[in-house]
């Protein structure tokens, strides 16, 4: 769920509603489409849930590798989660901005459009924050799969790699505006390693990962 709704979220609503860098063009796409975007908002909220519940079933079946670590693991995702749902009401707010509410008509359609700008710019803040503890949250199960002593290392490296590429990501959103200005850090740093290294882990999970209790796994 996690996979597919945050896909379809991001390639059927918001990359093709949200223009980056563009207000007026953004602004009247959504005009143009608001239950596109409604969809989008309510396909990320479902992944939230759906996150949270992965954070439990994570520690679950890790506790037998390192209890501890595994709490943390799952403590790093369950903040990941809070601030990314928190990020979507910023959305909420391009959509009251944008609905033609009378109490608007004291902006002019260009003011309309810079303060949708900053609403769905404050999402892409809160969500450079909420990566630092995704790539924590991912490390950590990197290294548990590692530390397991009989699960894939080839995936247990690649999460460990897309771990360290969300900070580089974060962090460099947060020092350096040259590099916040380009998609191709995001796409180098975490899309590619992030498919990879989630798709594999998911697809072990599904088809390969032992099943039973820690004393008979």
């Amino acid at each position: 769920m996690v996979f597919v709704l945050g896909t379809v979220g991001n390639l059927l609503a918001f990359e093709k509603l949200i223009v980056r860098g563009d207000a007026a063009a953004s602004a009247a796409n959504i005009v143009a489409h608001p239950s596109l975007f409604r969809l989008g908002i309510a396909s990320w909220l479902v992944v939230v849930v759906a996150d949270a519940v992965v954070a439990w079933s994570l520690y679950v079946f890790f506790e037998r590798v390192d209890k501890q670590l595994s709490l943390l693991a799952a403590w790093f995702r369950l903040v990941f989660v809070g601030i990314f749902a928190y990020s979507f009401v910023s959305y909420f707010s391009v959509l009251e901005t944008l609905s033609g509410a009378s109490y608007l008509a004291a902006f002019d359609a260009k003011q309309l459009q810079g303060r949708a700008m900053q609403g769905l710019n404050a999402h892409d803040y809160a969500m450079h924050v909420s990566f630092v503890f995704f790539g924590l949250h991912v490390a950590t199960v990197g290294y548990l799969m590692l530390r397991s002593g009989h699960m894939p290392k080839v995936i247990a490296v690649l999460l460990l790699l897309a771990g360290v590429g969300y900070q580089i990501d974060s962090f460099g959103n947060v020092l350096s505006a040259a590099y916040a200005s380009s998609q191709l850090g995001f796409v180098i740093f975490v899309a590619v390693p992030a498919v990879l290294s989630e798709a594999s882990l998911m697809l072990w999970l599904l088809f390969k990962a032992p099943g039973g209790t820690p004393d008979n796994p």
